[in-house]
């Protein structure tokens, strides 16, 4: 078991503060809870932090190349809250993504693509386009998909259980990232059944 760091594929999760791990201690945060439910599970992976609070799609794709300097075998890509948090064109989060999933291809990392979906505030056409970027995203760059990062937290009417999110509504606690990557563990597996020796 005691595999060096340099032995064990490196996944880059980019995201903004929910996978930062906003207003959690650090051990509580989204990446040190999936490194750990993957190490449970069998598989020593070093999970990088790739989290910036605040981050559109397009801050990502802009720090892209800077946050695969050091080196992945794969990517998590979990971006587009905030797009839709500030009402953001649905196209733009999509070329944005696209030009993510673009230099992953470019680069041959496995990707892993988080779906958002969008609340009814902003109409429902809003809705239908923000919610199809995933799917079709990943469908054309053979991305695995796990179709909506809240899904294990939300209650059958899609809102979120009180129960599993911080005081400020947006962000799960410590129970709700759990129940989160209990949800994605299992895919992350897959995503790393891709990755190339």
């Amino acid at each position: 078991m005691g595999a060096n760091a340099q032995d064990m594929p490196k996944v880059l999760a980019l995201g903004d503060s929910l996978t930062a791990g906003y207003g959690l201690v650090p051990e509580d945060g989204f990446v040190p809870q999936l490194t750990a439910w993957l190490a449970e599970n069998g598989a020593a992976v070093e999970v990088i932090n790739a989290g910036v609070s605040g981050d559109t799609t397009a801050g990502g794709a802009a720090r892209l190349d800077w946050s695969l300097a050091g080196g992945a075998d794969a990517m998590i890509v979990s971006l587009g809250g905030n797009d839709m948090l500030r009402g953001l064109p649905p196209a733009q989060a999509r070329a944005n993504l696209t030009q993510i999933l673009e230099a992953a291809r470019g680069r041959d990392l496995p990707v892993l693509l988080v779906g958002m979906l969008a609340p009814g505030n902003f109409g429902a056409d809003y809705k239908t386009e923000f919610d199809a970027i995933y799917p079709d995203l990943a469908a054309e760059y053979g991305a695995l998909l796990l179709p909506a990062y809240f899904a294990p937290i939300a209650t059958s009417d899609l809102a979120l259980d009180p129960a599993f999110m911080q005081p400020d509504g947006i962000h799960p606690n410590r129970e709700g990232v759990a129940k989160i990557v209990a949800a994605m563990g299992p895919v992350v597996l897959d995503l790393l059944a891709q990755v190339k020796d």
